[in-house]
Formats: structure tokens, C-alpha cells, sequence
């Protein structure tokens, strides 16, 4: 793990280091942005936002945790704020203007074509529930991801059995399965 040196002597330093702590961890930014909203324009929005609050608190993170824990809590914690808000304002975005969205996928997007036929069948989940198998299908251990999402140990096996099962038969219906 990379260390990201929180305590520098001047504003360009450690806007620098906080920089590479974000292009260091774009894609799992990218993921719980993923997870989290249907649109190209609401994950573009959100991204910025996870960044903007990251940078708020960089100062206050303690190393009582791994930077990554930080990172995902932080990001988890402004997604879930960010769906609540958003589904209260409940704007409407056109076809045609998520197609012309589309058309201009980044490189990264491209590659994780894979991840959101994935997050298709994740946003039926409640939002603990898309947390927990977002951190689990990024190889967390149970320790981490209670951490993170705050349930104990135990609780986190628990709810990913049921998660599995509740995504099996999500896959399964889609497919004309029963």
C-alpha cells in the first residue's frame, strides 16, 4: 500500500499527494459511483461529489484505518447521501441524452463493461445490501467490509448469503429462469 502523506508543509504538497491518492484509487471511486446511480450524468455528478467531500476531509483522517478503508466509507457514505437527494429531486433524463452520454465512455468505463452488466442486477438491492457486495466482489475480507459499512462480522456473512441468493434468483428471472 502506497503511503499518501497527510501532514505536508505547504498547500501544493499535499494537494499532490492527494491527487495521486486519487488517481491511485479512480477505479474503486468509478465502482461505488457505479453501484449507485443509473445514468452516465448522475455518476459523473456523483464522482465529483466523492472527490469534493474526500478532499474536505482528507486533513481529519487518523490512519486508525487503511487509507482504502477511508476511501470507501467516505465514498460509500456521500453515494448513499447523494441517491436519497437525488431521488427526492427525481429528475428525468431524456433517452437520446444518455445515448449521446454513451457514446463517450472512457477508456476505464470501457473496460468495465463486464462490471456493469454486473451492477444491473446490484441497483435491485437495497443500499446496505449494494455496499456489502460491492466491497465483498472487491475481494474485502468480512473484517474490512464490517469496518466499512458498520455491522459486525458476523452480520456481514449473514447478509452475503442472502445477498447471493437474492441475486441468483434476480439472474435466474431475467434469464427466464424460475
Amino acid at each position: 500500500m502506497r503511503q499518501y502523506e497527510l501532514k505536508t508543509t505547504s498547500l501544493e504538497e499535499k494537494e499532490k499527494a492527494f491527487i495521486k491518492l486519487i488517481d491511485d484509487n479512480e477505479r474503486l471511486i468509478y465502482k461505488v459511483a457505479s453501484v449507485y446511480t443509473d445514468t452516465y450524468q448522475d455518476r459523473e455528478d456523483l464522482i465529483q461529489e466523492i472527490v469534493y467531500q474526500l478532499w474536505k476531509s482528507y486533513d481529519s483522517f487518523e490512519s486508525r484505518s487503511k487509507i482504502n478503508t477511508w476511501l470507501y466509507r467516505v465514498s460509500m457514505n456521500v453515494a448513499i447521501f447523494h441517491l436519497k437527494r437525488v431521488k427526492k429531486k427525481k429528475i428525468h433524463t431524456s433517452p437520446l441524452n444518455e445515448e449521446v452520454a454513451q457514446t463517450h465512455l472512457t477508456e476505464t468505463e470501457n473496460k468495465d463493461h463486464k462490471w456493469q452488466e454486473v451492477t444491473k442486477h446490484i441497483k435491485n438491492l437495497n443500499l446496505l445490501e449494494k455496499g456489502v457486495i460491492m466491497l465483498y466482489l472487491e475481494g474485502k475480507s468480512y473484517e474490512e467490509i464490517s469496518s466499512i459499512v458498520g455491522i459486525s462480522v458476523t452480520n456481514v456473512g449473514t447478509k452475503l448469503s442472502r445477498i447471493k441468493a437474492k441475486l441468483k434468483q434476480q439472474i435466474n428471472k431475467s434469464n427466464g429462469n424460475r
